[in-house]
């Protein structure tokens, strides 16, 4: 019984082996592998012939914001809020030392004016006594003597070329380039040169500005958004059909420099973009442009 039970396992390991070997034998699509690794400096060629043979040409442009200067008038509901934590912060606290040292007057002065007063009870050490009150008019009277400086100038406001308009708001730079035969209104950006990162790319843009000078802060190397738009037929060609733009964040350190009477940049609010700024240019800022 067990004989038979052998010569069956055997035939059919010899079968599947058999099979196996004319299946592996005939299949002409079966992959090849080898220990040769691809060269690095291979790779690169090959990306940089693909980038030449792109149509579309590579530029990075600078989200440059003007942080506010000054806090933003309080809506309704906050000036509610205010005055509510402001009770209770008034019903929760202890006296302060101003406080405690106002009783001490007055109790001091009460016993003063005491039938039973005794000077030589009081530890004065001939010190000049300067009441609390006293240093309340004093406060007082330098209070009335502060002016605090204008929240709104009409003249500066007006003027979209200065970075000192409209302090409680955040400003956005607007620059004006040539695109084709028409000039318009956007970010900064300049075409990426071999050789340097987009970032770099950013940095030059902003250097590049008439009345360069600005001192800005970049907020990381990675872009904030990316917008893709094709050039005017009239310069439209088959290797050059339009171009990609990488936004990169930045901030205003200090102040800008001041602007020539006719200077091609602007320092706008976000509620004064849609008039400068194309629409589907306007739907690509607005994704990480936050007026807060």
């Amino acid at each position: 019984m067990a004989a038979p039970c052998r010569r069956m396992v055997g035939q059919s390991l010899l079968q599947f082996l058999s099979c196996f070997g004319r299946t592996a034998a005939g299949y002409t699509g079966f992959r090849q592998f080898s220990n040769t690794s691809v060269c690095p400096a291979t790779l690169q060629s090959q990306r940089l012939t693909e980038r030449a043979g792109s149509p579309w040409t590579l530029m990075a442009a600078v989200c440059l914001q003007r942080l506010p200067v000054i806090s933003a008038e309080l809506s309704p509901i906050e000036q509610q809020f205010r005055e509510m934590m402001h009770r209770m912060e008034l019903e929760k606290s202890v006296l302060s030392d101003h406080e405690l040292r106002l009783l001490e007057d007055a109790e001091r002065l009460s016993r003063k004016q005491s039938n039973d007063y005794d000077s030589d009870d009081e530890d004065v050490r001939d010190q000049e006594i300067i009441l609390a009150q006293d240093l309340e008019d004093s406060w007082e009277q330098k209070l009335k003597s502060f002016q605090p400086a204008l929240r709104v100038k009409a003249d500066v406001d007006k003027d979209l070329t200065s970075s000192e308009r409209c302090l409680a708001d955040t400003l956005l730079l607007l620059a004006e380039q040539q695109v084709g035969d028409e000039k318009l209104w956007m970010l900064p950006q300049t075409e990426w040169q071999e050789g340097e990162t987009l970032r770099q790319t950013a940095e030059r843009a902003l250097a590049s500005l008439p009345a360069a000078g600005f001192k800005a802060t970049f907020l990381g190397n990675a872009p904030c958004g990316v917008y893709k738009y094709k050039l005017p037929k009239a310069i439209r060609t088959e290797n050059l059909v339009g171009r990609k733009v990488f936004f990169f964040k930045a901030i205003l350190s200090g102040s800008a420099p001041p602007a020539a009477p006719n200077a091609p940049f602007l320092w706008l609010k976000k509620s004064e973009l849609q008039r400068y700024l194309k629409p589907a240019y306007m739907m690509k800022v607005e994704r990480f442009f936050l007026d807060l």
